[in-house]
């Protein structure tokens, strides 16, 4: 098996695998009640402090995406849907509506509400905010609305609907550190892990491999009581984790270093190409369950302006299957 075709099993490999631990670590920090309140409290300005007000409605499945949400939570008359991503995706207010529609579906019938009768049911209050920690450079704070989705009506003889009847907003903070920093000091979980974010990120810009960047995160972090009681007590879970939640600039790193240390100079270029070409299969992801057979496609492409065309095709694409036609590769 050439070195080239090894990669790309692996990467595969790793695809299947990182999909299961998706955000994993992020919704680790926020797992004890306590956490989720206090980060709830410096995001609203408020001081709750009994926890058993807060009942958390996290869908553990949902057949729609193939993977769960990070955090929703019903606490006072609000339903909080909080959402980590390590790349910027404008379809998280679809992601939103479907997963609202399922959390409310399961309110109403665990409160045994009816929506057929004359009384008006009470819902709790939908907020939804996306915690963003990626290294593009995003403003601090954007909003990104479902009906920027709609696609418009062009025939100009209808009646012009003023308001769409569906709409998801969603609040994006970003929170890669030195952003939003008033928030950051408010919540010291929120805080220590955006900065064990930046310290791996550091190191793996220093040229270490991943894995020893984040070892060496770890182990600065732990003796200065940052995630301590995280990374103390699931330190071998928490490196696999952060293994399988690559974005696409530490993959590109991660094949360079990999290809240089095995002497090989074209894997350089390589490593760029397969680097591109995960970029392509994280966004598919966001429809479900990439078929092996189109990631082997994808990940074996060596013409950068192919990947560059597919990479515009899966940005607008509804579905997986709306991105192979579009690729031409339905037929492939």
């Amino acid at each position: 098996m050439t070195r080239i075709k090894q990669t790309v099993n692996r990467l595969i490999r790793r695809l299947s695998i990182r999909k299961k631990y998706k955000d994993a670590l992020f919704r680790r920090c926020f797992e004890d009640k306590r956490d989720l309140l206090d980060l709830y409290n410096a995001l609203n300005g408020t001081s709750y402090k009994d926890i058993d007000e807060l009942k958390i409605t996290t869908l553990e499945d949902c057949i729609y995406l193939a993977y769960k949400n990070d955090l929703s939570f019903i606490l006072s008359a609000t339903l909080n849907l909080y959402e980590h991503q390590s790349t910027y995706n404008p379809n998280m207010p679809v992601r939103g509506l479907i997963y609202f529609a399922r959390i409310y579906e399961a309110y109403i019938k665990e409160n045994k509400l009816s929506i057929y009768g004359k009384t008006l049911v009470k819902l709790p209050e939908p907020r939804y905010i996306v915690f963003y920690n990626g290294a593009d450079d995003e403003p601090n704070r954007q909003e990104l609305r479902l009906s920027d989705a709609f696609r418009k009506e062009n025939d100009e003889s209808r009646e012009a609907v003023k308001k769409p009847a569906l709409e998801c907003v969603a609040v994006v903070l970003n929170i890669h550190y030195g952003h939003n920093n008033e928030l950051l000091d408010k919540c010291k979980r929120l805080h220590d892990y955006a900065y064990f974010v930046s310290e791996v990120n550091r190191n793996a810009a220093k040229g270490y491999s991943y894995e020893k960047a984040i070892g060496l995160a770890m182990e600065y972090c732990e003796k200065n009581d940052i995630l301590a009681d995280i990374l103390g007590k699931h330190r071998s879970e928490v490196l696999n984790l952060l293994l399988n939640e690559f974005d696409v600039k530490n993959y590109e790193n991660w094949i360079r270093n990999e290809s240089w240390e095995e002497g090989i100079q074209k894997g350089r270029g390589e490593g760029i190409l397969l680097g591109k070409a995960y970029g392509i299969i994280e966004l598919l992801e966001d429809f479900g369950e990439v078929p092996d057979s189109l990631k082997s496609i994808i990940m074996e492409e060596k013409n950068p302006e192919v990947l560059k065309r597919w990479h515009k095709a899966a940005a607008k694409a509804q579905s997986i299957k709306d991105f192979e036609e579009t690729a031409g590769l339905i037929y492939r």
